[in-house]
This record gives structure tokens, C-alpha cells and sequence, in this order.
């Protein structure tokens, strides 16, 4: 049976539900806990997705995050551990979910097919908390006017919260960080090097600053050879291996604050071609002289449309992100190649001479519209053709 559960807000609005998934904390309990990140707090997002919840939750990017689902009935389908996203070698001790809760407007109760656990049972199994019957609607439109703000799921030991426990709870929300200004990639990801598909054709090496499973597979299925390395690597670690070109991975907090890893990207400049997703591509503009900034809710969904500008074809993409590049940063010869045809926001650049594109969606979707799966091919092209290139120059400077 369900019990009643409450998200509480930093702005100090709170809403009343009923908890499912793991028990969440106590009010009382809170006083003998650091207000860090961790199970059933952090920062509260929406996502406009319809379907993919399990995907969603095991979402290296969304650490630190609990995801509002602005479709209402959440859990129908139960869940299966060959949907998740949370890389090929995540530490033993971080768990499948990534996002730190969930809250949905109709939890479902039901059976689910035979061979799945039901989404709640997964949630359980994760420790991760849970809150159904709110209203998502009010909420999400509060997010959307005033900006994505901390919040944490917690039960009361009396019937009905009292003012005074909700200004315990304010009090305690104080002292947990903004999104802003942290770095979250030593959580996630892998902590060794790792070869996936050794006899690939085109050897790439992927930094993994928390990579969902679905890019491994995209380049896997075009015969790549991937070598996986950690978030810290450096660049002597990284140029002892004989790859053809970098691609930088999704992953959680701010790009700003990961000075190490801009560097090495800096430093990998003119010498490989350099691609990169959402985290990646954030990290690609910062190298190249450009500046990222913390949007007011960021963009958290399977519908959201991106604008070609070499083409001016729009397509729908997926998307996962609460930090943008400010497109009055970025310096010559670097073009702007894609914008999100709602708020122009940047959602992709490439280089006018050097082997160098990204991307802030999500091509390789899961869940989400595969409309950006080309982009995986450009990216290829173009690596290819450069080492091509490139070896051919080199045999004619030995000639």
C-alpha cells in the first residue's frame, strides 16, 4: 500500500502524494544528513518524453537530477535491465538508476508482461525513491516560469506536515549545492580502459565522462573500434593508444568547472579529429574558446526540434541538457551548425578547418525519435576522409 509521501521545494512549495519505489527520508532524519546530492534530492527537471522512463532513470546525465514526467501514466510496461543506459562498466557501487527520484502523476499498479519487474520493484531493488499523485502539470509549468530548483522527497511522522516541518526541510534544502559549479563526472563512468569490438575498422577512442549505452552501439554497429577510457585520463594516456580520433560522451553538472578534461581536448586540437555529445560537445566549445552558462530549465525530452543550418531541414530530436553554449562566445572560424527551432538555443557546431563537430542532442535517442542517427555517419565521414587524408600526406612527405 502506497504512503503518503511529500515533495518539498527550495522556493518552499510542496506538494502532497504518495511515495512508491524505495521509502523515502524522514523529515527527522534529516538532521543527521549532509545536504549532498544523493537518493530522492537533487535538482527537480522535466522530461516530455511518453514513453522510455527506464531508459530516463538509468541516465548517466541526469545524476544529481529527480525527473517530473509530463506524460501522466508512468509504469505500465515494468522495466528490463537490457534498456538501461548506465554504460558498459559503471562503478559496482553507483547502481543501474542514475537519477536521483521520480514523480508522475498516475503511478500504474498493474501486471506487467512475463519476463519484466515492475517499474516499482526496480526502484526498490535501486533504492530510489518515488512520488505519484501530484500535480505534474502545475509543477512543470512552475518549472518552465521560474526556472528548475532542488527539491527532496520525504515522509512525515505525523498525519499532516506541519509549517514547522516544512521550514526544517527549507533550512536543510539551503545547504545542498546549485547544478551550477558542479562536477559530477567522477561519479559515473568507467574507472579503467576498456576495448569494445576489437576487430572495428576505424579505431576511436571514447572518453567517458558517463556514456549511455545506445552511442556504444551506434558506432559498434558502423564498425568502430571503440577504446573506453576514464573521465581523468590524460593526455599522455590517452596518445599511448594508436586511435584515429576522439569522441567525447553525454554526462552529468557543469562543463565549466572540468578544467582538466577542457585541457586535454585542447591539447588533442589540430591532431585528431575531435567529435562529441551533449556533456562532450558543451566541453568541445569550451576548448575551442567559447562559454557554456546554466539554462533556466533546460531541454528533457523526445520531441524537441533542431534546426539544420547548412540544410534549414528541421528534424526531431532527443534531448537531455540543463547547460547551453552562449553563441556570442563562440570565436572564428567555428559555425554554429545546429539551433533548436523553439529557443534558437546552439545545438551543435562545427569546425571551418579542422576535423571538429558536436552536438547538444541526442542521435542516438533511447528514448526518442532516431531523425539525428546521420549524425553518427557525418561524424564517420569525416573522420575517415581526414585519416585518409592524412596518411596519404604522409607517404608523399616520404616520397
Amino acid at each position: 500500500m502506497l504512503k503518503t509521501a511529500y515533495l518539498i521545494l527550495s522556493d518552499g512549495t510542496y506538494y502532497r502524494g504518495l511515495s512508491f519505489g524505495a521509502v523515502p527520508l524522514t523529515i527527522s532524519s534529516l538532521l543527521g544528513c549532509s545536504p549532498t546530492y544523493q537518493k530522492g534530492l537533487g535538482e527537480v527537471v522535466f522530461n516530455t518524453s511518453m514513453t522510455g522512463y527506464h531508459e530516463i532513470l538509468t541516465d548517466p546525465s541526469y545524476t544529481g537530477q529527480m525527473v517530473l514526467m509530463t506524460y501522466p501514466h508512468i509504469g505500465n510496461y515494468g522495466s528490463m535491465h537490457i534498456w538501461s543506459e548506465n554504460g558498459p562498466d559503471q562503478r559496482t557501487d553507483s547502481g543501474e538508476i542514475k537519477a536521483a527520484g521520480l514523480i508522475v502523476r498516475d503511478y500504474y499498479e498493474g501486471p506487467v508482461p512475463p519476463g519484466r519487474e515492475t517499474l516499482e520493484e526496480f526502484m526498490i531493488r535501486e533504492q530510489i525513491p518515488g512520488i505519484t499523485g501530484i500535480d505534474t502539470r502545475r509543477l512543470t509549468l512552475s518549472l518552465r516560469d521560474e526556472g528548475s530548483r532542488n527539491g527532496i522527497i520525504v515522509t512525515s511522522e505525523n498525519e499532516q506536515i506541519s509549517e514547522q516541518e516544512v521550514s526544517t526541510v527549507l533550512q536543510w534544502l539551503c545547504g545542498v549545492p546549485s547544478m551550477e559549479g558542479q562536477n559530477l563526472v567522477e561519479d559515473v563512468g568507467t574507472q579503467k580502459v576498456i576495448t569494445i569490438h576489437e576487430k572495428g575498422s576505424f579505431h576511436m577512442g571514447l572518453i567517458d565522462y558517463g556514456i549511455k549505452n545506445s552511442i556504444i552501439d551506434k558506432l559498434v554497429e558502423r564498425d568502430v573500434r571503440i577504446t573506453l577510457f576514464p573521465s581523468d585520463t590524460t593526455y599522455e594516456e590517452l596518445t599511448s593508444v594508436p586511435i584515429q580520433a576522439l569522441f567525447l560522451s553525454n554526462g552529468p553538472g557543469d562543463p565549466a568547472v572540468l578544467s582538466s578534461q577542457i585541457a586535454l581536448i585542447r591539447a588533442c586540437i589540430g591532431t585528431l579529429p575531435i567529435y562529441g555529445i551533449c556533456l562532450g560537445h558543451q566541453l568541445i566549445a569550451e576548448a575551442l574558446g567559447a562559454h557554456t552558462f546554466k539554462m533556466p530549465f533546460g531541454h528533457h525530452g523526445g520531441n524537441h526540434p533542431v534546426r539544420d543550418l547548412l540544410s534549414g531541414r528541421v528534424f526531431v530530436t532527443a534531448q537531455n541538457h540543463g547547460f547551453a553554449v552562449d553563441p556570442t562566445t563562440i570565436p572564428e572560424p567555428v559555425k554554429v551548425w545546429f539551433t533548436n527551432a523553439n529557443d534558437r538555443s546552439v545545438e551543435g557546431l562545427r569546425h571551418e578547418t579542422l576535423p571538429i563537430m558536436s552536438v547538444q542532442f541526442h542521435p542516438e535517442a533511447a528514448p526518442g525519435p532516431d531523425d539525428g542517427n546521420r549524425i553518427f555517419d557525418t561524424f564517420l565521414d569525416q573522420a575517415r576522409t581526414y585519416v585518409r587524408t592524412a596518411g596519404v600526406a604522409c607517404q608523399q612527405e616520404q616520397i
